[in-house]
């Protein structure tokens, strides 16, 4: 009889207790949908080892649900639904899992083949024409994940469950494709060229990669490699800039100067009962600041630069060489997934573009929100490190209180560190979140809107705590006598006689050093972790398990491969990019570690994706996606960022000012031509405090007596005069030079950008020559 109509779908079913299977009787679109039997095995293909050898999917349930009608249900419609479309349906099981096979006849592609014209369809040996394995596992996959079945449970007539219901449901556990038993062996290309320690400086197989996993893994593959090729200079140049300051370690006039300034007597870095210090005493501080601190440091600056808009150009010709000879030159993601829709339900329309203004305010607002959060993280963190300093400074150690504020600093950096963990699980959510609410009309255009907004948060994470340090530490902390205070109690910090430029390089390098290290390693322990549980959880399974069956579990047992998990990848990489290149004037080792890094990176990727991940769905590309774009705003902040270093955090600027304006030098009547131009320069950067003009600052303990010697006064970093603390004029001369190297700086930075990109074409020569070429034949072969 019949039982309901739902949504133009007419259903019968018959007087049984228990839900029954209610299926379609003809094509996918078939409007009438009738009761079929309960019994599984009528969905099974009767077991054949030619097909076994040829499953495509392996779809999994737990044993646990037998008897739990809901999802013994789902699972019996949904299988029944795929035996209808054409798929072949094997079962294995062991102790704790019930294992399905799937396997697709050449049949089912017919008509993808015939609409796309794929080039990469071959002869088989039975004459049908076939597709690559990556395409193939791509449509079925397609196919799986929109096919739904209807069943009937009684207190709702109507139901409908695609694949991922089924699986947040836990009616199925996984399903995924299944690796090739050929990768594992020694043998194998993968083994011997890929993820093999003795290549680790060797060329990848790209084309194999690409056959196996898709396009789009073997452009991340290709693309990294390029990446870590162009590294090589980068970090020969960083090198060099980094031996250049060992080799004049300690041979520096501003260095030589405050190691000898015994009777230079520094104002207290906090209000009680901290004593005055000697400028002397931060004599290995500044030998180490002078190591990046340098002239040749604007050079390599500059360099970095032009290297970022070289390296962009050089890819995209690379990239457009590569997919010019997969044939993918004209591909368009969309049209397959409309050719994909049309083949499967051809009534269905296709999702439409859609905008609303609201949601985009929304979505702007709460990123907005959570930005601001990051950034009062990153203010707590400057808290925390104020007061780490001064009570460093109160130390009964000595060394401990004369290197307060490096270790300070140190401390910060790794508090910083530990923030980066947190936040970046928390701006994952978030972005998810975000995304969800966008409702994005396709897979590309979600994942593209959570790359942007999840790699502007970690930025924002990354970051916020570095610029503070390059830009307004010891810039906006006030003089003696009327510092800025927070919450009216603690002075925010100064910087260094010699400059910020060591608590920048500190930072940078604790970070980058503990990402990277991190996420290599725990990239790679996790899964492994996780797979040897899994392994230990089924020691006590059977023994007698037939070899397809085990080599089902392997499969299994491997981690979830998705999406995420490639963007992932992506974003390690993009923060590495950023850190070598836009404060690279501060630590210009980064080239080098990440350049040693990336050499391990593509190794242990390659172990990952062969030994502790289940094969990913083969997804088609041309290019690296929004990551280009990410990747090209990142060269831009890299000139803008390295302008900035030199021209505010250096003391560059302000040593050339005293050179040319104030040394002896400028008078040509000098008679001593073995001193040096900076001469004198620590002395002119310190400008004077007179202790009567502020009682609060002398130390309780001893009044105004330092090493038993009264003091009158005491030094400080900035260029004001003694008597009413106001800016001297030679603290507008630094400022305008700073303004001026800035707009020069980045003014030639970014023409040298821009004429680069002119000169090196996105496509080159040769693959226009190919496109013109094969375009003229098609239209000759039309006219004929």
């Amino acid at each position: 009889m019949i039982l309901s109509s739902f949504r133009g779908h007419t259903i019968f079913a018959s007087s049984l207790k228990r839900p029954r299977l209610l299926t379609r009787s003809k094509a996918l679109n078939d409007e009438t949908i009738f009761i079929v039997t309960n019994n599984e095995d009528e969905i099974l293909f009767p077991e054949n080892n030619n097909l076994l050898a040829k499953v495509d999917f392996v779809l999994v349930t737990s044993k646990s649900d037998i008897g739990v009608d809901r999802n013994e249900m789902n699972r019996r419609c949904y299988l029944k639904k795929l035996k209808e479309i054409g798929f072949n349906i094997m079962k294995k099981e062991d102790e704790f899992d019930l294992f399905f096979g799937i396997h697709a006849p050449d049949k089912i592609f017919e008509k993808y083949i015939q609409l796309l014209e794929i080039a990469e369809r071959t002869c088989s040996s039975t004459g049908l024409n076939t597709i690559s394995m990556s395409t193939r596992i791509r449509i079925i996959n397609f196919i799986l994940w929109r096919t739904t079945h209807l069943y009937d449970d009684r207190s709702n007539a109507g139901i409908f469950d695609c694949l991922r219901e089924l699986l947040r449901n836990k009616t199925f556990l996984s399903a995924f494709p299944l690796h090739q038993e050929s990768i594992w062996k020694k043998e194998h290309i993968f083994q011997r060229d890929w993820a093999n320690w003795r290549c680790f400086i060797g060329k990848q197989p790209i084309n194999q990669i690409r056959q196996y996993f898709g396009e789009r893994i073997a452009l991340y593959f290709a693309w990294l490699g390029w990446y870590t090729i162009m590294l090589i200079p980068a970090a020969i140049c960083g090198a060099v800039v980094f031996l250049y300051g060992l080799i004049f370690f300690g041979d520096n006039q501003v260095s030589e100067e405050i190691c000898k300034a015994h009777t230079i007597i520094m104002c207290p870095r906090c209000d009680q009962r901290c004593p005055f210090w000697k400028l002397s005493d931060t004599c290995s501080y500044a030998k180490i600041t002078q190591l990046f601190d340098q002239e040749i440091t604007v050079f390599f600056a500059m360099f970095m630069g032009i290297w970022a808009t070289v390296f962009l150009e050089m890819w995209k010709r690379t990239r457009v060489k590569v997919v010019s000879e997969w044939d993918l030159f004209h591909w368009d993601e969309d049209e397959e997934e409309l050719a994909l829709g049309l083949i499967y339900d051809p009534d269905v329309p296709p999702v439409k573009y859609h905008h609303s203004f609201l949601r985009s305010t929304v979505v702007l607002l709460l990123g907005c929100f959570l930005i601001i959060i990051i950034i009062s993280i990153a203010l707590g963190i400057v808290v925390f490190r104020i007061v780490i300093s001064v009570t460093l400074t109160k130390a009964s150690v000595a060394v401990v209180r004369e290197n307060a504020s490096s270790v300070a600093v140190t401390i910060s950096a790794v508090l910083h560190f530990l923030t980066i963990i947190i936040m970046t699980k928390v701006n994952y959510v978030v972005a998810k979140k975000l995304c969800q609410l966008e409702r994005p009309r396709t897979v590309l255009a979600r994942e593209n809107s959570f790359t942007v907004k999840m790699f502007t948060f970690q930025f924002f994470t990354m970051f916020t705590s570095i610029v503070y340090i390059a830009f307004f530490l010891g810039r906006i902390n006030g003089h003696p006598g009327n510092y800025v205070r927070v919450a009216k109690k603690w002075r925010l910090e100064e910087c260094h006689p010699s400059g910020c430029m060591t608590d920048l390089f500190i930072q940078m390098s604790i970070v980058m050093v503990l990402k990277q290290l991190l996420s290599t390693s725990m990239e790679y322990a996790v899964p492994s972790i996780k797979i040897r549980w899994r392994k230990y959880k089924n020691r006590f399974s059977k023994d007698n398990i037939e070899d397809v069956t085990k080599y089902w579990i392997k499969n299994y047992n491997l981690n979830d491969f998705n999406s995420y998990s490639f963007f992932n990848e992506f974003l390690e990489i993009a923060i590495q990019y950023g850190f070598t290149t836009i404060f690279v004037a501060a630590f210009p080792l980064a080239p080098l570690l990440a350049l040693v890094n990336n050499l391990f990176e593509i190794r242990l990727d390659a172990k990952k994706m062969l030994w502790l991940l289940k094969r990913p769905i083969p997804r088609k590309a041309k290019d690296i996606g929004i990551w280009l774009e990410i990747l090209e705003v990142i060269g831009v902040l890299a000139i803008i960022g390295n302008a900035l270093v030199i021209s505010l955090t250096s003391d560059f600027i302000p040593r050339q000012v005293y050179q040319y304006k104030y040394s002896h030098c400028v008078d040509q009547r000098r008679t001593n031509l073995t001193l040096d131009c900076l001469t004198g320069y620590v002395n002119n950067s310190l400008s004077v405090f007179h202790l009567k003009n502020f009682d609060k600052i002398v130390p309780k303990d001893d009044g105004s007596v330092f090493l038993g010697f009264p003091v009158t006064h005491c030094r400080y970093r900035d260029y004001r005069n003694e008597y009413d603390y106001e800016y001297t004029g030679q603290f507008w001369h630094i400022f305008a030079a700073r303004l001026a190297f800035l707009l020069l700086f980045e003014n030639i930075a970014i023409c040298i950008k821009y004429v680069a990109s002119w000169i090196i074409p996105d496509v080159p020569v040769s693959v226009r020559n190919e496109n013109l070429k094969k375009t003229y034949d098609r239209l000759e072969d039309e006219l004929r």
